[in-house]
């Protein structure tokens, strides 16, 4: 005899079933990671090591709760109250209309208050559990947090008595329209109960790395009913609490922009590239450490300023003061743009940002602060904030295609290992590129000389010759190409012609 196949839900009871809500979560991108946040009156499970941010994202959830005028109640078994107005009143919160509940107090301590004739853990338990019951039918919250779970797995003290007694919290909240979140601090890694019954499970993971700032990561293992962006996403907890930056997905970003080729400042690199900087690309510049990629890179913000754009410059390797004095001594100071807010000049430290806060913070300048222009010095100093090349390359493949189409127009410093003769990259991402500049140093006439070409660019027909670059006191300069010497690429060329070297009378802007 075959068993009939279930039966769908009757249509009484999907009509008497309220329509699904969402709720905020109070954190920022995390809504976003959830597509929208949670859906209302479930119970979910936050779990992490110690010190990932589970109490701050908890009171957080409150908050936001308390602002839009929904009934909190924290429920707390391993912190005290005071321990947990501590923590917001380091974020600059006030706790006031949240209720909290604090399990453990001095009452269970006082020793007339113990017995000997049940077994404690039975006896606690249900003490607990009825504690939470009661608070909760007094308050009526539309949202709740229970910190933590660990403590209520070792008043359970088997894992069938443990996963019963969620089963019955479950219920209990569902039945008072209660959104819950169940913090756990992993403590039990084999425990995978609450993974089964909770509506949603959002991982908290804190790393720390052999040098600077330890990282932290949220992955959403599972969310019932809804779409989420799955993977891991980076976050920061700071004084204010928790911010998460969604992972980039380019494809999510598309814009409407005229792809049209705008000068450098300079008609010699113009030449070279076949009319200038096409908005919606991105160029690369590659070449050894002094060979003046940072320059050639300024002199086309500073047109890009000029014609009225807002640009962008992320420092990794130069400080500021350095990189402005320089810049001012060659006839590019930008110091009035920076003051007029035009341009922005930021010094980012590897070692201290996540590569999911710097893509956020790149989000930010383009669709907050409108920036079409942007520059990255260098590629080498982030190599430094990724896990692996690998990563760097998906990462930067989606941040490239996300300004792409933004129609930012941007550009990229990627420096060389060695002075002349074979130069070596820590990674190639010559093929993510639009356009690739190459410079050289090499030498002639006894003395040390630039070169620079341009080896690539799907946006334009670019000359194949190969030029002097100077820099001076205007500026740059670019002169005739290098027709009469062979190998120059190599830094070790030879002379087989009557090309003139430039001098400063022969500089041409």
């Amino acid at each position: 005899m075959t068993t009939p196949p279930a039966s769908s839900p009757p249509a009484s009871r999907r009509a008497a079933r309220k329509p699904a809500r969402r709720v905020s979560t109070g954190v920022p991108g995390l809504d976003d990671i959830l597509c929208g946040g949670l859906t209302a009156e479930r119970v979910y499970l936050v779990e992490g090591s110690p010190g990932s941010g589970k109490t701050t994202l908890g009171l957080q959830f409150l908050l936001d709760g308390r602002a839009r005028g929904e009934a909190g109640l924290y429920i707390t078994l391993s912190e005290t109250a005071d321990e947990l107005d501590a923590v917001a009143e380091s974020h600059g919160w006030s706790l006031d209309g949240i209720d909290l509940f604090e399990l453990a107090d001095e009452v269970a301590l006082d020793p007339d208050a113990q017995q000997s004739i049940l077994h404690p853990a039975e006896v606690e338990l249900g003490e607990t559990t009825k504690g939470v019951l009661d608070r909760v039918d007094r308050v009526r919250p539309a949202r709740v947090v229970f910190d933590s779970l660990s403590e209520l797995r070792l008043l359970a003290q088997n894992p069938l008595r443990y996963r019963r007694q969620i089963l019955a919290l479950k219920q209990f909240f569902s039945a008072r329209a209660c959104t819950v979140l169940l913090l756990d601090d992993k403590t039990n890694q084999a425990d995978q109960h609450l993974h089964s019954i909770s509506h949603g499970v959002i991982s908290l993971e804190q790393i720390a790395q052999e040098f600077g700032k330890e990282r932290r990561r949220v992955n959403i293992i599972k969310m019932r009913g809804i779409q989420f962006r799955g993977g891991y996403h980076d976050y920061v907890l700071d004084k204010g609490g928790i911010r998460m930056f969604p992972r980039l997905v380019a494809a999510e970003h598309a814009g409407a922009f005229t792809p049209v080729a705008r000068p450098t400042g300079n008609d010699g690199l113009d030449t070279l590239l076949g009319g200038g900087l096409v908005a919606g690309t991105n160029t690369l510049i590659v070449g050894p450490s002094g060979v003046g990629k940072t320059t050639v890179t300024m002199r086309c913000m500073l047109a890009a300023l000029e014609r009225g754009e807002k640009a962008a410059f992320y420092l990794f390797d130069e400080g500021m003061g350095t990189f402005l004095a320089r810049s001012a001594a060659l006839g590019m100071d930008v110091a009035p743009h920076l003051a007029s807010g035009q341009m922005t000049l930021r010094h980012v430290d590897p070692a201290e940002l996540s590569p999911g806060e710097f893509a956020q913070m790149l989000r930010d300048a383009v669709e907050t602060g409108g920036v079409t222009f942007m520059a990255i010095d260098s590629l080498n100093a982030y190599l430094q904030a990724m896990p692996g090349e690998q990563y760097l390359t998906l990462q930067m493949h989606e941040l490239l295609a996300y300004l792409n189409q933004k129609g930012v127009t941007t550009m990229l410093v990627l420096g060389e290992h060695g002075l002349v003769g074979q130069m070596e990259r820590e990674v190639d991402l010559s093929y993510l590129s639009d356009s690739t500049l190459l410079m050289r140093f090499f030498e002639a006439g006894g003395m040390l000389r630039r070169a620079i070409t341009v080896v690539k660019s799907r946006a334009a027909s670019h000359a194949l010759t190969i030029h002097e670059l100077a820099l001076h006191s205007q500026g740059i300069g670019i002169g005739a190409p290098l027709v009469g010497f062979e190998g120059v690429l190599t830094g070790l060329p030879s002379y087989r012609g009557d090309t003139a070297m430039m001098s400063a009378a022969d500089v041409r802007g």
